[in-house]
């Protein structure tokens, strides 16, 4: 007896069979991405990470560019001081820490679960009112000494508490539902659009769903550089300035200890620095210059060897960043290789 995989109906001869009408959905073009980092091992390079990046000068210049930056991806958690930008706008008014919190990916401290727990009480409300994703602290040591004391996952210790309490507070000040904050169609998410499509200075290429459940929208790398330059040069009395002031006075709080987006923004004065999963590295210089990098594997290990070598191609000092450089590659305890930035400026 055949299976039921093998059973086919049979058709008559001569019978035209109706095609669909319906237009096929189009196939995404995968970007034309390049070799921007690359592992050594003994002098053989064993690993290439392929990627595209930008960086935009303050008069919306390109100052030089590897890829395809103008093709659309996610941005991921990069997009957070963005939202954070909409929610000052909205009339959120938070210390200087927790507003860095609000643009947060957070390693999931002490410090960090206080500070949403805190966002949360300043507005009469408590963690009932989150609706991101559950999960255990982001940060290694926090994840273990969490884990060490039984805790199991949260939506305190998951990353984004500090923006979805900020999101939340938002809705109790201007009077909107607090339940169902992350609706797309909510006054909040459309406001955090519209800002958006403002810094960006582009439309949404397409809208899903992040890993903690907010509204993401794809921009592309040129748009998003072109954003964080507009932050990080802004005046400190507007809400993209009061971001940015933020961000640059706790950088512990934009990412943790131990994080190289905290340790970036400490070494560099002025610098703002966000990451996001799935390879991303926004960074804003105090000039107007924006930088966006996306490692196309989505690894974490080449965004900053790739992030310094193009903030030395802008005239920032090397020597001061190379800690951040290129971590060594071990064999038997020694180093035998190095992860380093590819020679993707060759022609600049």
């Amino acid at each position: 007896m055949p299976t039921p995989h093998a059973t086919r109906t049979a058709v008559p001869e001569n019978t035209t069979v109706p095609q669909s009408t319906e237009p096929k959905p189009a196939v995404p073009a995968t970007p034309r991405h390049v070799p921007l980092a690359e592992q050594t091992r003994d002098g053989l390079v064993e690993s290439i990470h392929y990627g595209s990046l930008i960086a935009v000068g303050p008069d919306g210049e390109t100052l030089l560019e590897a890829g395809e930056p103008d093709a659309a991806f996610y941005p991921r958690s990069s997009l957070k001081p963005l939202q954070a930008v909409a929610m000052v706008r909205a009339g959120l008014q938070l210390p200087a820490n927790l507003l860095a919190l609000t643009a947060a990916s957070h390693s999931g401290a002490a410090m960090h679960l206080d500070g949403a727990a805190r966002i949360l009480e300043m507005h009469g409300l408590d963690k009932s009112a989150l609706e991101n994703s559950t999960d255990l602290p982001y940060g290694t040591a926090e994840r273990e000494e969490w884990l060490r004391a039984g805790g199991k996952p949260t939506q305190l210790a998951q990353n984004c508490s500090g923006k979805h309490a900020s999101m939340a507070a938002t809705c109790v000040i201007n009077g909107w539902p607090v339940q169902g904050y992350l609706h797309p169609e909510h006054p909040l998410q459309m406001l955090v659009r519209d800002t958006i499509t403002e810094l960006t200075g582009e439309d949404a290429a397409a809208v899903s769903t992040d890993g903690c459940g907010t509204p993401l929208f794809a921009h592309s790398l040129h748009g998003m550089a072109r954003a964080y330059g507009r932050l990080a040069a802004a005046h400190t009395n507007g809400a993209e300035g009061q971001v940015a002031r933020a961000m640059r006075a706790f950088p512990e709080m934009v990412a943790g200890e131990g994080r190289d987006v905290t340790a970036i923004m400490r070494t560099v004065p002025g610098l703002l620095a966000k990451d996001g999963f799935e390879g991303l590295q926004l960074i804003g210089l105090r000039n107007g210059t924006g930088v966006a990098i996306k490692i196309s594997d989505g690894g974490d290990r080449a965004r900053m060897p790739v992030t310094v070598r193009v903030l030395e191609a802008l005239g920032l000092d090397g020597g001061q960043l190379a800690a951040l450089a290129s971590p060594p590659v071990l064999g038997g305890g020694h180093p035998v290789g190095v992860l380093r930035a590819a020679n993707f400026l060759a022609s600049y």
